[in-house]
């Protein structure tokens, strides 16, 4: 089984250019693996242009250099977590720390640079947006610790995953709030979704090890789970924009990405072990569709 699982860790793109040592901090980082800061990405632009404010590129390239630093960081600090757990799961033994090619001590020493790069980020947003984004904080710390505790694990990564739906927000305005709730929410369970299609790769390693996953709490029930957890997300973001601007039509933005997360769900296979993989990259794609959808609707 171990042959056929994709590692969480890969030399492609400019990093397999990089001398091995220098290599090491940047997958130690996931900078060969982008969808995770595009994943977090997302979220801060839909906040930001579904406020009205326009396109805002400046604050919005602010926001990506914040979402590559600080999933950076949080990468980092998962990995010293749970370097003891990374050995035992076939899909993230080869990690840098798990493997022993870079020592604890220089993890947090890395780990400390990029939060710098996330406290430039920080003083370029008004002192609303920095508390907002300060917030977040004990949300980080705590997740990787909740696969230890709960079977629903995703659920508090959708909490810490898509905090820049708020923070997107609140750097341009402070009402609306109902609007902005309801954003976040649908932000939440679309991270549970496709979290839940990304956690079918480690089912067996995480039952052998003792870890939780929605993807084992659901257990036969992975794909009825993605396709409960991406009409909530839809059902919230509908009412976000109905919220922000009471047009029947104005729902009608969201359609795009409505089927493209329906295709994922209804196509989703656990059998498979490169289906799961695809199927959760491709939220890079959905991303963006709710991203225009929200620049549609807060601008029309």
């Amino acid at each position: 089984m171990a042959d056929t699982i994709t590692p969480d860790s890969e030399h492609r793109g400019l990093v397999a250019r990089l001398p091995q040592g220098v290599r090491d901090y940047a997958m130690l980082a996931r900078f060969d693996r982008p969808i995770g800061w595009w994943l977090l990405f997302w979220p801060c632009a839909w906040g930001v242009w579904l406020t009205g404010a326009g396109l805002q590129w400046e604050l919005l390239l602010w926001l990506l250099l914040g979402s590559i630093a600080m999933r950076g960081a949080g990468c980092v600090y998962n990995d010293i977590v749970d370097a003891d757990l990374d050995r035992q799961v076939a899909r993230t033994a080869s990690r840098p720390i798990a493997s022993g090619r870079v020592s604890k001590r220089a993890a947090w020493i890395w780990l400390l640079a990029l939060c710098g790069v996330g406290l430039l980020v920080l003083f370029q947003l008004r002192l609303e947006a920095q508390l907002v984004a300060l917030g977040s904080l004990l949300l980080v710390a705590a997740y990787p610790f909740m696969k230890r505790i709960t079977g629903f694990p995703q659920a508090w990564l959708g909490l810490v995953f898509t905090w820049g739906a708020p923070v997107g927000w609140i750097a341009l305005r402070s009402d609306r709030l109902d609007a902005l709730a309801a954003l976040y929410a649908g932000s939440i369970f679309w991270c549970i979704g496709y979290d839940t299609i990304y956690a079918l790769q480690d089912r067996e390693d995480d039952a052998l090890v003792g870890i939780g996953s929605s993807a084992l709490t659901l257990g036969n029930r992975v794909q009825e789970g993605v396709i409960a957890f991406y009409c909530l997300a839809l059902t919230f973001w509908g009412l976000a924009f109905w919220l922000f601007r009471q047009d029947w039509v104005a729902l009608l933005a969201l359609a795009p990405a409505a089927i493209h997360l329906m295709w994922q769900a209804f196509t989703v296979d656990g059998g498979d072990s490169a289906n799961p993989l695809a199927r959760f990259r491709s939220n890079r794609f959905a991303g963006l569709l709710v991203a225009l959808a929200c620049l549609v609707v807060g601008n029309a």
